[in-house]
Parts: C-alpha cells; sequence; structure tokens
C-alpha cells in the first residue's frame, strides 16, 4: 500500500520523535514536535515544549544507556497517530530509584499522538512499568510507602 505525501511526512515525524527517544537528543526531538509539545501526563514541575525532556533523557541515559525502540504498529487517522512499540535495554544505572542490576528489560509502550502538520503537537503515553519491574525483580522504593 502506497501513503500519500502526507502520510510519509507524519511517519518520517513519528520515526524521529522515537529517534530522538532513543538516542535521548533533545535537539532531534525539537525538529519534529511543535514549541508547545504536551507531553501527558507530563513530568512534575514540566512545562510545555521539548525541553521538558532533558532530565529525562539525562535519566535514560544512565539507566539505560543501549535503550532501543521498535516500532510493531504505527496507525495513522486524520490528525492523530496510535504508536505500539517495544524498548529493550540492559538496566546499567538507576532506574525510577531502583540500583543498577545489570539486567536486559525489554517493556511495551503505547502512544496517541496529535499531529498539527508534519509536527507532533501532544503526546499521550503509557509504558508497562509493572513489567519492568517483574524483570528487575523489585518495586521502587517510593511505591511501598504510605
Amino acid at each position: 500500500m502506497s501513503l500519500s505525501p502526507g502520510e510519509q511526512a507524519v511517519h518520517a515525524a513519528i520515526e524521529a520523535f522515537y529517534e530522538a527517544f532513543e538516542k535521548k537528543s533533545v535537539a532531534l526531538l525539537r525538529a519534529v514536535v511543535t514549541p508547545d509539545w504536551e507531553y501527558l501526563p507530563e513530568p512534575r514541575g514540566a512545562a510545555p515544549g521539548p525541553d521538558q525532556m532533558t532530565p529525562l533523557f539525562q535519566d535514560l541515559a544512565t539507566a539505560l544507556p543501549d535503550m532501543k525502540i521498535t516500532l510493531l504498529d504505527v496507525l495513522v487517522h486524520e490528525d492523530r497517530v496510535g504508536v505500539r512499540a517495544e524498548i529493550n535495554g540492559t538496566q546499567s544505572g538507576e532506574l525510577l530509584g531502583i540500583a543498577a542490576s545489570s539486567k536486559r528489560i525489554k517493556f511495551a509502550i503505547h502512544s496517541f499522538h496529535q499531529m498539527r502538520g508534519s509536527f507532533v503537537a501532544k503526546t499521550w503515553h503509557l509504558e508497562d512499568w509493572l513489567s519492568v519491574f517483574r524483570q528487575l525483580g523489585e518495586l521502587p522504593k517510593s511505591l511501598g510507602q504510605n
């Protein structure tokens, strides 16, 4: 099936979006999201825009330096894009308060994006953290507190 030029631009933007996460590059992210891009749920205290990812990308660079993202499905419907993907990597540093384990982890992510032309304007994301905690064999200490 052949994609229209508009669909090709959307697919290219989505692929570059996940490449920015894989490479932990705010500069790459800036090239594919709007200046007022929303990442929902937003990191605590974050303002809209690609720069909100700087602390997250720094944490990921330590926790999963060899992180790879595989896009399994990309579904485009008008200005909305659904993505089913998988993350693989070695937990080489602290991840969500869990000390480095050197364990390989693999988990699912699901995201929906709202496009503004060929730029991502809003992202709703959901990661399978329970799978990560099972693979690491522990929960973050913050979850054990009441």
